[in-house]
């Protein structure tokens, strides 16, 4: 395998609607706003490409990759599609690593979108929970609000999660976004407003989930030949990662837990793993990309993540999938302060008087999908150029804001998640 490097990207603002814009124009938006971004890199030098979209049904066309690559100006060159579930995007980021680093191409270019506003919001849920079960879970009201109400249900009831830590999340993502111009619905909000917003499915809220969304996203990736003309401010990837699971999560064996670098099976005597609680493939992607990277205590040696939390509930159970803290201490996590952007003062929601600079470890700087939206397979791509954007050091340059830039930030984690556990993807990236 040869080193691959992420040398530019760009996004389109996330919007609950882009009426004016087509999934094609999304797409080109984004990737001219890449090509600009780096002058030496032109079309012609991309040896081909990857494209992520969830639904058909959104757009109501078959074989849209097919028509982006049209209209990009890049046919003949190979394409492909990706679809995963709400880790298309990661899984899109993943595939043109490989495509790199296998000798294929020199330099492949990711490309994602959605265009969710094209229906209403019941059949859109209805689309994304044929992401599920369709004989099992789907017809007894198997809405992906629902599946996610069960799980936090069992970590509260397990572990002593509260609501108002969840809410807390919610809170900070939000408030994160309100630096990041292409994020959907940035907002200062309080414990009482998330609690107080229409309830979904007990015990998540409005404000507990994240929004359908129009958006796109591009990253280009390349080898370290094609970094040597073009790129003076790479990014390496540095370990990949994904894992898988039953659908059903009743399918779902209770074993021990799926250790990672820095743990031990004292640590977790007893756990019943993964339940509902915990999302097996996400340990699976996590530990993979550690070795990759040859990370041995990801809390120490991250300087910040971009999870996907589709809920506030999911990024409390990732934290603990990534091994930022141990299993039902997630909670805990967020009240001590550790995911909270370290420059940026969210008043007295957490105790944070004994927390130091190296405890904090930010977690959706950018606003995380509950605050930016969730255009699916844009999302996983999304969350790469922030990445690359912070690693850079050129988040100022980017937002017109310079707030969310973390000081000497050098290795990021990304994370991208399906359904209720089945696809996620775990990448590293550092500073070259």
């Amino acid at each position: 395998m040869r080193p691959v490097y992420m040398i530019t990207g760009g996004i389109t603002r996330f919007a609950k609607a882009h009426p004016e814009k087509d999934f094609r124009l999304m797409v080109k938006e984004a990737f001219d706003y890449a090509l600009n971004d780096l002058p030496g890199l032109n079309r012609e030098m991309i040896d081909g490409t990857v494209c992520s979209y969830f639904s058909d049904h959104f757009t109501r066309q078959l074989k849209a990759g097919a028509m982006v690559q049209d209209y990009l100006g890049l046919c003949p060159k190979p394409t492909r599609r990706i679809e995963g579930g709400g880790a298309t995007g990661g899984l899109c980021f993943q595939a043109a690593w490989e495509a790199v680093a296998s000798g294929r191409m020199e330099i492949c270019l990711a490309m994602g979108f959605e265009t969710m506003s094209r229906v209403n919001t019941w059949k859109g849920n209805e689309f994304i929970a044929l992401a599920s079960d369709t004989n099992f879970d789907f017809p007894v009201g198997g809405f992906y609000t629902g599946y996610y109400a069960m799980m936090v249900r069992r970590h509260m009831f397990e572990f002593g999660t509260t609501v108002e830590q969840m809410a807390k999340v919610a809170v900070k993502n939000h408030r994160n976004a309100l630096h990041n111009p292409y994020s959907q619905s940035p907002g200062e909000l309080t414990i009482a407003e998330v609690r107080s917003s229409p309830m979904v499915a007990t015990p998540l809220t409005i404000l507990d989930c994240c929004q359908m969304s129009d958006g796109a996203a591009v990253a280009v990736l390349a080898s370290e030949k094609a970094v040597e003309r073009l790129c003076d401010r790479p990014v390496r990837i540095s370990g990949v990662g994904s894992g898988s699971d039953a659908m059903r999560m009743a399918d779902r064996p209770h074993k021990g837990v799926i250790l990672l670098p820095h743990e031990s099976a004292v640590d977790y005597s007893g756990l019943k793993y993964p339940g509902v609680h915990s999302f097996r493939g996400g340990r699976m992607a996590a530990k993979l990309a550690y070795e990759m990277a040859g990370i041995n205590n990801p809390r120490e040696e991250l300087d910040f993540v971009e999870l996907h939390d589709a809920y506030t509930s999911s990024e409390i159970q990732t934290y603990e999938d990534l091994g930022l803290c141990r299993y039902g201490e997630g909670g805990y996590f967020v009240d001590a302060g550790h995911p909270f952007m370290p420059n940026i003062d969210y008043g007295l929601i957490f105790p944070s008087a004994s927390v130091t600079k190296r405890d904090h470890l930010p977690v959706n700087p950018s606003g995380g999908l509950l605050a930016c939206g969730h255009p699916v397979g844009a999302t996983g791509l999304m969350q790469a150029v922030f990445a690359f954007w912070q690693l850079q050091g050129s988040i100022g340059k980017h937002l017109r804001d310079a707030a969310l830039q973390l000081a000497d930030a050098r290795r990021g984690l990304i994370h991208s998640h399906a359904g209720t556990g089945t696809y996620i993807t775990v990448s590293i990236l550092e500073r070259a």
